[in-house]
């Protein structure tokens, strides 16, 4: 498979994908275009994928284009099942943008312009009413939990922090100028601080989780940005920085920064799948979600790769190992089958 990324292409090895989902995970766009297989008329079997559902009951080979735009976080766990949705759907062409929850559904989904919107925390009322007035009905399915992650500097003495001290930390109010002044026991420097835009649903849930739900103002002095890779280089760079963003991004590169325990109340957890799995990441275990379009899905190339989509959330293999999340239950699962075929049988 060839994969192209921004302008760069890169040479994609079905027992690589750990590697391809991390190299891509920074790159914001990715556009899968076409496979080859090698050896003989049979799809080429790759160790990694061959526990995926397949999900589909179409027989007729799939053609056609996918346009997928939205969250960042979501955006590693999207690419994953394109990959191998790809091995067997040869010519389905499929373009995948990290444009950020809110912005891709503003400026791609509701406009029309995209099949599916990725997100990281529910589409809001007026999103929701301006993909219906432009005649787009999105469909709410989970797919993930994540664990949003705080990071900091390997070489940064701090290992945790209450929510509240992480609170104070990125509050516009107390905008504290330095580490000692939220905790004296914390070092005498200068917060030097990257995080998601306000675009971002990883903005969105840290300011319903941290941020008193919007009461307390998020900060503004910071580094915005929607590429996950410039908050690691930013935080790996400096002893005196921080940063959030989704769980699967930092472990890819648990080896450049510090990931905080947070304490919610009951002493500090680090984040972990088993955490958020069991709840005892709180307040910042999420759900994480993509949206097709209802009507997109008479396309059978969207629907079909929706359904593989959907079947293939429980894949321990994929969701988990691969790219860092935790997967859904059976009974969520099923819950997001019957949804989806539901759907479904209202436009075929």
């Amino acid at each position: 498979m060839r994969v192209m990324a921004d302008d760069n292409a890169i040479e994609f090895d079905s027992g690589s994908r750990r590697k391809f989902l991390t190299a891509s995970a920074g790159v914001g766009a990715i556009a899968l275009a076409g496979c080859t297989q090698q050896g003989g008329s049979e799809p080429a079997d790759d160790g990694d994928s061959g526990s995926a559902d397949d999900g589909s009951s179409e027989p007729e080979t799939l053609s056609g284009e996918i346009n997928i735009a939205g969250s960042s976080t979501v955006f590693p766990l999207a690419t994953a099942f394109a990959v191998i949705f790809q091995q067997d759907h040869p010519d389905v062409s499929i373009n995948i943008q990290s444009t950020g929850s809110g912005g891709g559904f503003a400026n791609f989904f509701c406009p029309g312009d995209t099949d599916f919107n990725n997100a990281s925390r529910p589409i809001k009322s007026g999103e929701l009413e301006d993909c219906q007035s432009n005649g787009v009905n999105p469909l709410e399915l989970v797919v993930a939990t994540d664990a949003l992650t705080v990071v900091v500097n390997e070489d940064n003495p701090v290992d945790s922090m209450t929510v509240d001290e992480l609170q104070q930390v990125w509050s516009g109010d107390a905008q504290p100028a330095n580490w000692n002044d939220v905790n004296s026991d914390w070092p005498d420097l200068e917060f030097e601080m990257y995080g998601p835009t306000e675009a971002s649903g990883t903005y969105d849930y840290f300011n319903e989780a941290i941020m008193d739900d919007g009461e307390v103002p998020h900060r503004q002095d910071y580094s915005a940005t929607e590429q996950d890779r410039t908050i690691i280089q930013g935080v790996e760079g400096s002893t005196s920085a921080i940063g959030y963003m989704g769980f699967s991004y930092y472990i890819n590169n648990a080896d450049r920064v510090k990931a905080l325990a947070i304490d919610g109340g009951a002493g500090p957890v680090e984040p972990s799948l088993e955490s958020a799995k069991s709840g005892e990441y709180t307040p910042l275990a999420r759900p994480l979600f993509t949206y097709p379009s209802v009507d997109a899905l008479a396309k059978p190339q969207v629907r079909e790769f929706a359904r593989f989509f959907v079947d293939n959330t429980d894949n321990t293999e994929i969701v988990a190992d691969d790219v860092g999340y935790v997967p859904l239950d059976a009974e969520t699962k099923e819950e997001m089958v019957f949804k989806l075929e539901g759907a479904i049988s209202t436009v075929v």
